[in-house]
């Protein structure tokens, strides 16, 4: 039996084969691993990769970031657990920057500096991403600093006025409450319309959860987000995690609304930017630390900045903190940055052990640029409180050698010691701009002078407490004018008398 092959139907089968045949090539410049440890990692044959770009390891499915890059080979940074990575391992480009998810699907949300979700409350809804790193905007784009950022504390707010768009300085030694003013600010912030961003750089992973829950009792956590490099997390992340947290905050304001971020803390981002650097080989300077430690610090907090109107106006305000040894702020990390930011809070031991908290060292902290945005109802009451306790440091250290005084003296010591314990503050207590007014106003103009020492703080909270229910109007037009005019003036000395007569009976 013969087969009859037809060359046409042949023919039309291999032409719709072809027509269907199709073939994708996979193009990756892949490298191999020479070496690695520590979560450092050399690798062989990536001769396009770009300084910051993320590499990919398909073998253990975790990322690095180049750092390094050398003649020979290109030094990596690792993002996850080392000990499953071996030698002659494969490792893949990926042409990207390093960059995080940023928008408002982030807020309410704790996430590590990657930005991925760790509070177990599924996947972070976001569809933008912003590179870790960008340049600051220059000075065309910037505006003076003119908006107050109110932080609730009254020391704060009166003699170390921050203002939207600044960087200021919280710096102290350990236990001395610099987190404690960092979360109490953010706090503050509800229903102002500031965006917050808390970074945790190497901290305890129940130090953490304790600051998210303390946020969340207090409704913080609807307009925050918590980006958490703990303790136990590899160098890498820790060194990315401020950076990251930037760019989330950048989000914001790129989009014309404000912003502010705290970084907790930057001690320990230098500490493990030094141990990365050692584990690549970068020769080290003062103190072991890389030469450009002052730039990676600099160019982290030159991105807080208030945007021109033509760019929306939009703010970013940075309260970096530092943790001091033994209260030396003249070493190496604490020096760079007290001359890269707008001024700093100095918190000091001996004051906080004395049960003076915030323990605020009037006379060692500034504000350089506060000032200027401070309220004008602030101003006229701050203006004398700052001279009137300078004026009480110098007295009592000439009082504590036993020599007698006279009544002005006396006097000045008894306003001092009474001015000292009400710019004291409870933890987590935040007061508005008109409580904070009202209270220094009755120690200014010396209401004080005669209450007993053991009754301020009564008095202080039976005053607060009839502002509220009494004379609400006073509360209400100062925060509407944020001034005290020559009548408004007559009405608090009216109602401060009043008061007064009733609380001493």
């Amino acid at each position: 039996m013969t087969i009859k092959i037809n060359p046409e139907e042949i023919s039309s089968v291999i032409k719709s084969r072809l027509e269907s045949f199709s073939q994708t090539y996979d193009l990756a410049q892949v490298g191999r691993v020479l070496e690695v440890g520590d979560g450092i990692a050399r690798i062989y044959g990536l001769e396009d990769a770009m300084s910051g770009e993320l590499v990919y390891f398909p073998k253990q499915d975790i990322y690095g970031m180049v750092l390094n890059l050398e003649e020979e080979s290109v030094g990596v940074c690792l993002f996850g657990d080392d000990s499953d990575v071996l030698e002659g391992d494969e490792v893949r480009c990926t042409g990207r920057i390093a960059e995080v998810p940023v928008g408002d699907g982030l807020i309410g949300r704790v996430v590590n500096p990657l930005g991925m979700p760790i509070d177990g409350k599924g996947e972070v809804k976001s569809d933008r991403f912003r590179p870790i790193e960008r340049i600051a905007p220059g000075v065309i784009e910037r505006q003076p600093v003119k908006e107050p950022l109110q932080t609730g504390i009254k020391a704060i707010d009166a003699m170390i006025p921050i203002g939207r768009g600044q960087r200021e300085l919280i710096i102290g030694d350990r236990q001395t409450g610099k987190t404690a003013i960092a979360i109490d600010a953010i706090i503050n912030q509800k229903g102002k319309g500031v965006v917050c961003v808390y970074v945790a750089i190497g901290q305890k992973n129940s130090t953490i959860a304790n600051i998210v829950k303390t946020l969340e009792r207090f409704g913080a956590m609807d307009y925050t987000i918590v980006v958490a490099a703990g303790a136990s997390e590899p160098a890498p992340l820790l060194y990315i995690a401020p950076y990251a947290g930037c760019a989330m905050a950048e989000e914001f304001l790129e989009t014309g609304r404000h912003a502010l971020i705290i970084y907790d803390d930057l001690t320990k981002h230098a500490q493990a930017y030094r141990e990365m650097s050692l584990l690549l080989r970068r020769p080290p300077g003062r103190e072991a630390y890389p030469g450009d430690i002052f730039y990676a610090h600099s160019r982290l907090l030159e991105r807080a900045c208030k945007y021109s109107d033509a760019k929306g106006g939009g703010s970013l305000t940075a309260l970096p903190i530092i943790e001091t040894q033994a209260g030396d702020v003249t070493t190496y990390i604490p020096t760079n940055v007290i001359s890269i930011t707008d001024g700093q809070i100095y918190l000091e031991t001996n004051l906080f052990y004395q049960g003076i908290r915030p323990a605020i060292n009037v006379g060692l902290s500034v504000s350089r640029v506060g000032g200027n945005a401070q309220v004008k109802a602030m101003k006229q009451v701050a203006g004398r409180l700052r001279l009137d306790l300078a004026q009480y440091r110098e007295m009592e250290a000439f009082a504590q050698f036993g020599t007698e005084l006279d009544k002005a003296t006396i006097a000045q010591l008894e306003r001092g010691r009474r001015l000292v314990e009400i710019l004291k503050q409870g933890q987590y207590k935040p007061m508005s701009l008109a409580e904070e007014v009202m209270v220094l106003y009755v120690g200014v103009n010396g209401y004080l002078d005669d209450i007993p020492m053991e009754r301020i703080k009564e008095f202080e909270e039976a005053w607060l407490s009839a502002l509220k229910t009494d004379y609400k109007q006073i509360l209400d037009e100062i925060e509407a004018k944020k001034e005290i005019s020559e009548d408004l003036d007559a009405q608090i000395r009216k109602a401060v008398e009043e008061f007064k007569s009733g609380f001493l009976k």
